[in-house]
């Protein structure tokens, strides 16, 4: 190359000679295999860009050499980030002193997802005018291979090991383990503390690992062990109970200055249905997080079963979302009757909510827990106060004193104004506040007694009726009676079983009713499913009934129907 014994000016003031840059070429070629980084060579007089040939399995390049450099630099690189790059390279060929390139952007990988990079290089000069750059490139958000705290290798290194395997599924199992409550450490005691006990931790996991197996620590405050020897689902467990006997010990010799409690997901090699990396930390992170949720401190071997219900919920969790953000789609209230025990007149209906899916109806014991834990529970029973006052409103029109039963969860209670929905939606459409009669859990009291109270005050300054709903299913705290005063006390079908089948309980049932009459409340008997529970329930009598004898809970047009039609007629 004719350029090959041109001069070049450094920092000091002495010449250096220039190389050529085929051998810059040939030389990284040679390191290629020695770096995980990127090698280039930009050549400006020829318009020539070379880069080890490794970054082409990384990067949305259109090879590892190719002409027309900027041009192609732009297509590569993150558009956000392309102007910045145009500056930078117009300056460093308009400049005659500047040296060095140093830019941190963005480049696209093979899926075109933008990845940060440290590109550095030096400029060799002729006379001034800029020949080539020489350089490397990093990535700045890539994944350690080793982690310092613990001294153990990382989750890249995890990575590199796995996909050794993966042609060939290894018979074996892996355990992923994971610090219980770690945050609360770092918070408590301090990050340098917090890292002493990831190091201790590391040391115990290597003391308790044996010949052939293999250690790395992921993410956060979790490690895997890799057993791919053949071990057993009983061997995983007994090298857990291993590692949790030795962090107890660690924890004793602390003197207890920190709880430390270790849990741990088992996964056995068999159960992978295929052995990618995304596969793998999937099911182990289930597996880890099931050993959580059954309590801490212990593990739990990978169940098929158990991760084919979790898929399902987070599915169902999935299609609530969309359906909420869509205007409700997919929900329905239906009314299920509430009659006068002594005319036998209908007195009202409580509104429950219903979900369908394209696969059909999803019972509330399923729906409903995730609404409440996903907190989608608050714009829901917006939307069912709403609909059930807007058809209590039509109802009054055949049977003036109708009123409608809605029920509010204890997240509602908690983490919203409710108070105010209640009211606005009673405004909204036109109600008297004593038609509506809002229904808690009495397990909802129990979780939620401050800010029950005060719903319960507040409503009933407003003049809305409240029933304290499931009373008899073990919550039963006589004290609410006296000091709340709801209006009713809804009996939970599970006590009108019992006080059908055994008189003990048909003469608690009965105390109970006269208690509350005692107290000026109403009572109104759940769950009354034939004519002999009818006549039986009676005699204590309650204020109200409800039960599939009177009626299943049905669509508003079925209801309205069987119960408000015949009502006129009658």
């Amino acid at each position: 190359m004719k350029d090959a014994d041109a001069k070049m000016v450094g920092n000091e003031d002495h010449e250096q000679e220039l190389l050529a840059v085929d051998e810059l070429r040939q030389m990284i070629d040679l390191f290629n295999p020695c770096t995980d980084d990127y090698l280039f060579v930009l050549d400006f007089q020829k318009d020539i860009y070379y880069i080890s040939p490794h970054a082409l399995e990384r990067f949305h390049l259109p090879g590892y050499y190719f002409h027309h450099v900027v041009d192609n630099l732009l297509v590569v690189t993150y558009e956000k980030d392309r102007q910045a790059l145009t500056e930078d390279l117009e300056d460093l060929l308009a400049s005659k002193t500047r040296e060095t390139h140093n830019l941190i952007y963005r480049w696209l990988n093979k899926e075109e997802r933008p990845v940060w990079i440290n590109c550095r290089g030096r400029v060799a000069r002729k006379d001034g005018e800029v020949v080539y750059m020489v350089g490397c490139i990093n990535e700045i958000g890539k994944k350690q291979k080793a982690d310092n705290v613990s001294g153990l290798l990382g989750e890249t290194s995890l990575q590199a090991f796995l996909q050794s395997y993966a042609d060939v599924v290894p018979d074996g199992y892996l355990l992923r383990l994971g610090l219980d409550n770690f945050k609360s450490i770092n918070t408590k005691l301090g990050i340098e503390y917090g890292d002493m006990v990831l190091r201790r931790m590391g040391d115990i996991i290597e003391q308790c690992v044996h010949e052939g197996q293999h250690l790395y620590r992921i993410v956060a405050d979790e490690f895997m062990i890799i057993d791919f020897n053949g071990g057993t689902a009983q061997d995983a467990s007994e090298l857990y109970r291993s590692i949790r006997r030795s962090l107890d010990q660690f924890v004793e010799e602390n003197h207890y200055e920190a709880f430390v409690t270790v849990s741990g997901g088992i996964l056995m090699c068999r159960d992978l249905q295929d052995f990618s990396w995304s596969q793998i930390m999937k099911l182990s992170e289930f597996a880890l997080t099931e050993a959580k949720l059954l309590g801490k401190n212990r593990d739990y071997i990978f169940d098929q079963k158990d991760y084919d219900s979790f898929m399902k919920r987070k599915m169902l969790t999935q299609s609530l979302r969309q359906s909420v953000a869509n205007d409700m789609e997919g929900f329905e209230v239906y009314y299920q009757p509430i009659f006068h025990s002594d005319t036998g007149l209908l007195s009202g209906a409580e509104a429950l909510m219903r979900y369908h899916t394209q696969d059909g109806m999803v019972m509330p014991g399923e729906f409903i827990p995730i609404l409440e834990e996903t907190g989608l529970i608050i714009p829901a029973g917006r939307w069912i106060l709403y609909e059930a006052l807007r058809f209590a409103k039509r109802m009054q029109d055949t049977i003036p004193d109708f009123r409608v039963n809605v029920n509010v969860s204890y997240v509602q209670v908690m983490k919203s104004d409710v108070v105010e929905d209640i009211m606005e939606a009673v405004r909204a459409c036109d109600m008297k506040p004593k038609d509506l009669v809002i229904e808690l859990t009495e397990s909802g009291l129990v979780e939620s007694d401050v800010y029950f109270t005060r719903l319960w005050k507040q409503l009933k300054e407003n003049g809305v009726k409240l029933a304290l709903d499931d009373f008899g299913t073990g919550y039963s705290n006589f004290h609410y009676l006296n000091d709340l005063r709801p209006d009713i006390i809804k009996i939970d079908r599970s006590f009108t079983m019992r006080a059908m089948a055994n008189e003990y309980e048909y003469n608690l049932l009965s105390l109970l009713s006269g208690m509350v009459r005692n107290l000026e409340l109403k009572v109104c008997v759940e769950g009354v499913e034939t004519e002999e529970e009818r006549d039986k329930i009676a005699l204590l009598p309650p204020d109200f009934s409800q039960g599939f004898f009177y009626g299943r809970p049905c669509a508003q047009d079925v209801f309205e129907e069987k119960f408000i039609r015949n009502a006129a007629a009658g």
